[in-house]
């Protein structure tokens, strides 16, 4: 396994609809660890479809057969949040090394079953939080580690993003809260960790989480659909560290504004920003030491950079960045990081959140 290329397979690869491809299969086509071994969709066609177009040896339209091959060492699961805890228990108890996007699971119990599943089974299981390989999060996490801004007095991160009002019934599903795939789990879920992977842990939180727009409008079957998914959320709180931190994630019907990360420190201070999430494309990364004029840019060392000059920008570059470190994680035997243990402190950070907010007080964040 040392020298050669991990075969990996591919649940969720619709080459038209979904995440797959738009990240993973030019990611993967782009890393020299992993060979695009097989793919797998829920229909004969679609599957055949996606194995020709990203040159993968094998065809599935059952996760079983394709999990019961000896051909496949790997699997990344790349479908509907409601779906992710069966395929990825399917594949732990495949004897499978796992990659499963963000959510881990619709629920905090899913999670940790999954995680104790992993860990019992000896298997690498990485959980797609890509903002953590993002290079930019990278060295602002170094710089703040290596006392660039000091001690962080506050930090400040928002995340406004565009959330269309009408959408195909296709499209509406997410408006339900319990199935897990919302602004607070998923947008939140990806900026607030960011935030976390650079400056460390939240002890305690005030938050508020609602839903501004209760309808979205269906435009094939012309009825408006009832929304329990939040679409705004706003936490306040202190981190272990004693600075404060406050959050604004949010869907808005037009003019969003993007991503803006700001650490403020005694002797330093450093800013982040996007026109999007921070897991998703270019980030944008200022500084500024005790003296200075103003803000500079600041260049990212290529010692945060794991892939090749092929890997496309945009959705698949930090997704290849995430692949690097799992290929490595899977040769070495050491564990990979983000991994379903990062995933768990997450669901319970958000749930901490959705308590505060639901009971109208300041609520404790659970320790690991």
């Amino acid at each position: 396994m040392a020298s050669e290329k991990i075969r990996l397979g591919v649940i969720g690869a619709n080459i038209s609809v979904g995440w797959a491809h738009r990240s993973h299969l030019p990611a993967l086509l782009a890393s020299p660890e992993f060979e695009l071994t097989a793919v797998c969709t829920t229909k004969r066609e679609s599957s055949e479809e996606s194995a020709a177009k990203f040159g993968a040896r094998m065809a599935f339209h059952d996760h079983n057969e394709m999990l019961a091959s000896p051909e496949i060492d790997a699997v990344a699961v790349v479908v509907r949040v409601p779906n992710h805890y069966d395929l990825t228990r399917d594949v732990l108890n495949a004897g499978k090394h796992v990659y499963t996007e963000w959510p881990l699971g619709a629920t905090l119990d899913e999670a940790k079953e999954l995680a104790e599943l992993a860990r019992s089974k000896g298997l690498q299981a990485m959980v797609g939080l890509q903002a953590r390989a993002a290079p930019a999060m990278l060295y602002m996490k170094e710089l703040v580690e290596s006392g660039y801004v000091g001690e962080v007095m506050s930090c400040h991160v928002s995340l406004i993003r565009g959330g269309v009002l009408e959408r195909t019934s296709g499209r509406t599903w997410q408006r339900d809260d319990s199935l897990g795939a919302t602004t607070l789990t998923i947008a939140c879920g990806h900026t607030i960790d960011a935030l976390r992977f650079v400056v460390g842990d939240f002890s305690d939180v005030s938050t508020v989480v609602s839903t501004q727009a209760p309808q979205w409008y269906e435009t094939d079957t012309q009825r408006m659909v009832d929304v329990t998914a939040p679409d705004n959320i706003l936490v306040s709180g202190k981190l272990d560290n004693g600075g404060v931190a406050s959050v604004h994630v949010a869907v808005v019907p037009m003019s969003d504004s993007g991503l803006r990360m700001e650490i403020y420190g005694r002797e330093g201070t450093l800013v982040a920003d996007s026109d999007d999430s921070p897991q998703l494309g270019d980030v944008r990364l200022r500084g500024a030491k005790t003296g200075d004029a103003g803000l500079q840019d600041l260049e990212i060392p290529s010692r945060h950079v794991y892939v090749l000059e092929g890997m496309p920008k945009g959705a698949p570059y930090n997704v290849g960045q995430m692949y690097y470190q799992f290929g490595q994680a899977i040769k070495s035997g050491t564990p990979c990081e983000p991994n379903f243990d990062t995933a768990v402190e997450l669901h319970r950070f958000l749930d901490a959140i959705r308590e505060s907010s639901d009971q109208g007080r300041q609520a404790a964040v659970p320790s690991a």
